[in-house]
């Protein structure tokens, strides 16, 4: 029996295309373009013209959409994965899965009820037939003139009013690209659905078209515009930056957004209320996780307090330019990194401040930036998922950790930074578990998705979005912990932090009352003691004490009590511990700091 005549009992006629799609890729090495696939499998099973020629109501050939849809299970099932834009390709595990009917008929079933939808096999999959290589962009209209809405319309351009920001963006936009002018905010009343008086997201799509140019100058694009009358709502998963990609090629959420802006699909709202974010954030009789939206702005082009590396240094961030863009564009690359050094460094208020600069913002909204302190009887099931009692027994529940991710999923145009604070005080092996895999920078898409040990839902897969950022602290001189665990180092970039004492330091001191002979004062001091604690067989560099000890955060009115109070209560108590076996050299040690004062 041919292709198009096949069908597998109980199941749609796509099932049946499982297997030859699985065949095709295969012996067109591993990957193809989705046009070279419909071809290849047309011929091999010998798919008649008057079928080809068949199409849908939308004018879309019936035959590529049952395909399409025999993909975009694939995917689902991990067999399936796109590399690159326009590309589809095998996993590993679809090199070596010899299709049956049973098994086609298990993975429907199984991918389709985590679906929960019905499908129309002459209908494309949502976001799924796009002309090769198309983009879809979304973008903002509103400057410090004003809307400039009806002029792009009249003009038949779209422009970027920022001279420092999104010009990469702008040039990656290429001639038949589709392109939706946005405007995204906050609602409370009026929304479609219950949302119990909390904030709703929402994004108007003022109006789309076809970029037909490109000035290359990261400022100015050509487009064909058609004007929305009158604009059309979006809620949930909205796009708060001036310029942003759909990546619906990796999102289910994205597609469904292009085919509502660009196809007039209606949003099915019942869908993303069963998203784990918003199916909390708007749960009955619960309080909303951070109440994160609650806190941003209520439209996307309003002025925001902008953060990066020269705040950090006008904050008391003792370091080089330099040296701070070298760490932000390390955790770029990354995207998780370890800050490590002996105490007083100032790694935690760095890692937060990291955090502000990746995310741009001085003040970003909770559920941007969040943090948690690893202990050693912190479990999986705390950090990640397992069962938690309720009023109704016991229920599986996410952890801070798959919060982050979910929130990370539903804002996919900004950074979310987690910190990770002692991270060598807990197991990795146990807190993570099988997440530790996916951190990876090189894992970070659907096609990398794996199932969790604790699953909601059947055939559930789980992976960390591209957006989500993690730093962690360790302190080097905790004698308590034992070695990081080698798989944690590979996922991590690992940056120390040394005790810095100079002149920006200095300066900082002088701001707030110091004089200029107790600051050289305190700095030959330390200096000494830090040289002492490091030619120590016992102790070495690790033991070093940090900045932060001497570091005033207010005016100091009496510098050398002030100094004498930080040896006595900070200094004195750290240096008796370095030295338990010895104490007579931290009570010289100490006298060698008062010595002076």
């Amino acid at each position: 029996m041919k292709l198009f005549e096949q069908k597998i009992e109980g199941v749609p006629q796509f099932v049946s295309y499982f297997g030859p799609v699985l065949d095709v890729l295969r012996d067109l090495g591993g990957e193809a373009k989705p046009k070279q696939v419909f071809e290849a499998i047309a011929e091999r099973h010998e798919v008649p013209e008057d079928f080809l020629n068949q199409t849908n109501k939308n004018g879309q050939p019936k035959f590529n959409n049952r395909v399409a849809w025999a993909r975009f299970y694939l995917v689902k099932a991990g067999l399936l994965y796109s590399p690159k834009r326009g590309i589809w390709a095998l996993t590993e595990e679809g090199k070596a899965t010899e299709m049956s009917d049973d098994l086609a008929v298990d993975i429907f079933r199984r991918e389709h009820s985590a679906l929960k939808a019905d499908e129309d096999e002459d209908q494309a999959p949502e976001g799924e037939i796009v002309p090769d290589g198309v983009n879809y962009w979304f973008v903002g209209a509103a400057w410090d003139e004003g809307d400039q809405t009806p002029r792009f319309l009249e003009n038949g351009i779209w422009q970027n009013g920022y001279d420092d920001k999104f010009s990469h963006l702008v040039r990656q936009m290429k001639q038949g690209d589709r392109i939706a002018i946005k405007a995204t905010y906050t609602r409370k009343h009026d929304v479609p659905f219950d949302n119990r008086e909390r904030a709703v997201s929402a994004m108007r799509i003022k109006a789309i078209g076809t970029i037909t140019g490109n000035h290359d100058d990261g400022k100015t694009v050509e487009v064909s515009w058609e004007e929305i009358d009158p604009p059309r709502e979006w809620f949930f998963y909205t796009y708060r930056t001036t310029v942003a990609r759909a990546r619906f090629e990796d999102d289910e959420m994205a597609r469904q957004l292009v085919g509502f802006t660009f196809e007039g699909k209606d949003q099915n709202i019942e869908r993303f209320l069963k998203h784990p974010y918003w199916a909390e954030k708007y749960a009955e009789d619960i309080e909303p996780l951070a109440a994160i939206e609650e806190q941003e702005e209520a439209d996307d082009e309003q002025p925001i307090e902008p953060y990066g590396v020269d705040d950090i240094i006008a904050d008391g961030g003792f370091m080089t330019l330099g040296t701070l863009q070298g760490m932000i564009s390390r955790i770029e690359s990354k995207k998780n990194i370890i800050l490590q050094g002996a105490p007083g460094t100032g790694k935690t208020w760095l890692a937060k401040k990291l955090g502000k600069a990746l995310i741009g913002k001085r003040n970003p909204s909770p559920g941007q930036l969040r943090s948690v302190q690893f202990h050693p009887s912190l479990s999986y099931e705390d950090f990640v998922r397992g069962y938690r009692p309720s009023s109704t027994g016991l229920v599986i529940t996410d952890g801070i950790f798959l919060q982050v991710v979910e929130v990370a999923r539903a804002q996919p145009d900004i950074a979310h930074v987690l910190i990770i604070e002692e991270i060598n005080r807990g197991n990795p092996a146990q807190v993570f578990g099988e997440m530790l895999t996916l951190l990876e920078n090189t894992k970070r898409s659907r096609a990398d998705a794996i199932e969790l040990a604790y699953r909601k839902q059947p055939g559930e897969r789980v992976h960390v979005p591209d957006n989500l950022y993690i730093i962690g602290t360790m302190n080097v001189a905790d004698r308590s912990l034992a070695l990081v665990d080698l798989a944690l180092r590979r996922r991590f970039a690992f940056v120390s932090l040394e005790p810095v004492l100079n002149d920006s330091w200095a300066a900082w001191c002088s701001d707030r009352g110091i004089d200029g002979e107790t600051i050289d004062f305190i700095r030959t001091q330390m200096t000494a003691l830090n040289n002492d604690i490091s030619s120590d067989r016992s102790l070495g560099p690790q033991f070093r004490i940090g900045h932060s000890y001497v570091t005033p955060n207010e005016t100091i009115e009496d510098a050398k009590a002030w100094f004498k109070d930080v040896i006595e209560t900070e200094i004195g108590p750290l240096l008796e511990e370095y030295w338990f076996d010895a104490p007579e050299r931290a009570t010289e040690a100490m006298a060698r700091l008062r010595n002076g004062l």
